[in-house]
């Protein structure tokens, strides 16, 4: 027993107790990989990635058919609805045998859909329908970046009309560019090289990857609420995309070997297999979303599970060193910091620094500027900010809400102890004010002290 937990304190040590800026690069990579792989597996262990996917599977089958008129309606325009049934066949190409007659039932609900003929209330909920897929992917994987601000609903409507609408011109305009390209004489002519054909059937034989890792990359751009770093878009892009095309190849098998199920299930088999497959490519999207914001935050990597909490003395802490990184570039006529970039320099993570900086807005200290992402500053002059006055407002969040002061019954001594604490801490930050804190030096980050 003593030596199972011994060798358990060790691998806690060496995987959470080192930093990957020390050693080599390669080193780094690893550790802060494998840091990831363990993060995303106990995300996936607790169960909350597996709920929104199973949400997931539950509004798509609500609005496919909705979601599928709506894009391929504007198809018809530019010629390219035959299109339509390959695309969604090779979607559900694990399926095996099953996927022509689900692609073929879908397609049909599809053409009986006629958005012409629906009047302005049918094409409303047809709209609503339609978007309200985009809503829930967008509310997943805000959930994930830790995001708990929504954007505007006119920001929202405009982004989802224009995936739904622009997207699928621009998918068959690629692929159309594509055949176009590859059927020119020259190029040709420059295949029927030996070395650049082995090259080109490489190539094509990887094209399916690089579709759909570019295609969860974009999402994982374009969806959350936040700016997301084009590396880890890119690096949650290739492990999702990579594990939907080898989920792909195995559920295929599965399906293969899987003749009981039809006998009893009888004609609900199909859509239990297409319900499975729907449920394992949310999942996979939402696994590769974790993926790409634990690698652009590595300061959520905890050893111990759940969401980052903060003391009292953290939170005091946390706001006068926030202010201070906040007053000192404003004092200095420097950029201001955005709530990432303190976030980086702080060492805290996003979610634990916003409680914080949400408590200084409502009173306030602070302000937030209208850029994307939005700046932060002083809310007025930092020599008429006190510092008590910070301290203060860190220690009275929460009061409105929850219990306060005045509904806990009084008690002589304590409350005597209490005013002794009170008067000694404004004792000691009387006449101290944000500028005076601006103006220090900021201390090397090893002369920090904890307190």
């Amino acid at each position: 027993m003593n030596s199972g937990r011994a060798l358990t304190q060790r691998v806690e040590r060496a995987l959470w107790g080192s930093s990957t800026s020390t050693g080599s690069i390669a080193s780094g990579v690893a550790l802060r990989a494998l840091r990831v792989a363990v993060l995303v597996v106990r995300d996936l262990a607790l169960g909350q990635l597996t709920l929104r996917a199973m949400s997931l599977v539950y509004t798509t089958l609500l609005s496919i058919v909705p979601l599928l008129a709506l894009s391929f309606s504007v198809l018809k325009g530019f010629g390219v609805y035959n299109q339509i049934q390959p695309m969604l066949l090779g979607f559900l190409e694990p399926l095996g045998e099953k996927s022509e007659e689900v692609t073929l039932r879908i397609v049909q609900f599809i053409e009986n859909t006629n958005v012409g003929v629906l009047g302005a209330v049918g094409l409303a909920l047809l709209l609503y329908t339609a978007v309200s897929l985009m809503q829930k992917i967008e509310e997943s994987l805000n959930f994930l970046w830790h995001v708990a601000r929504a954007r505007a609903f006119a920001e929202r409507f405009s982004r989802y009309i224009s995936a739904l609408l622009v997207g699928p011109i621009l998918v068959f305009s690629a692929i159309g560019m594509t055949a176009t390209v590859t059927s020119i004489d020259a190029i040709q002519g420059l295949l029927a090289i030996d070395a650049l054909g082995r090259v080109a059937v490489v190539l094509g034989r990887l094209a399916p990857y690089l579709f759909v890792i570019a295609a969860f990359a974009f999402v994982y751009l374009f969806i959350p609420n936040t700016r997301v770093g084009f590396v880890a878009a890119l690096i949650g892009g290739a492990v999702g995309g990579i594990a939907w095309q080898t989920a792909g190849w195995a559920f295929a098998t599965f399906v293969a070997s899987s003749g009981k199920y039809a006998a009893i299930y009888s004609g609900f088999a199909i859509l239990i297999l297409f319900m499975i497959w729907v449920y394992l490519s949310w999942l996979i999207l939402l696994l590769g979303a974790s993926v790409a914001f634990y690698w652009q935050h590595p300061e959520y990597a905890f050893a111990k599970a759940g969401e980052p909490e903060l003391s009292n003395r953290m939170r005091e802490r946390l706001a006068v060193s926030a202010m201070t990184a906040i007053a000192r570039p404003f004092v200095q006529g420097a950029p201001a910091p955005t709530i990432g970039s303190l976030s980086r320099s702080l060492g805290v993570p996003a979610h634990a620094l916003g409680t914080v900086i949400d408590a200084l807005e409502r009173r306030g200290l602070l302000t937030l500027t209208a850029a994307d992402p939005p700046a932060l500053l002083p809310a007025r002059d930092p020599s008429l900010i006190a510092v008590a006055q910070i301290v203060g407002v860190v220690r009275a969040t929460g009061e409105r809400r929850f219990v306060g002061p005045g509904s806990v019954a009084s008690d002589e001594a304590a409350d005597d102890v209490l005013a002794l604490v009170e008067s000694a801490l404004e004792s000691a930050l009387e006449g101290m004010t944000l500028k005076d804190l601006a103006l220090r030096e900021a201390s090397p980050a090893g002369d920090k002290k904890g307190t």
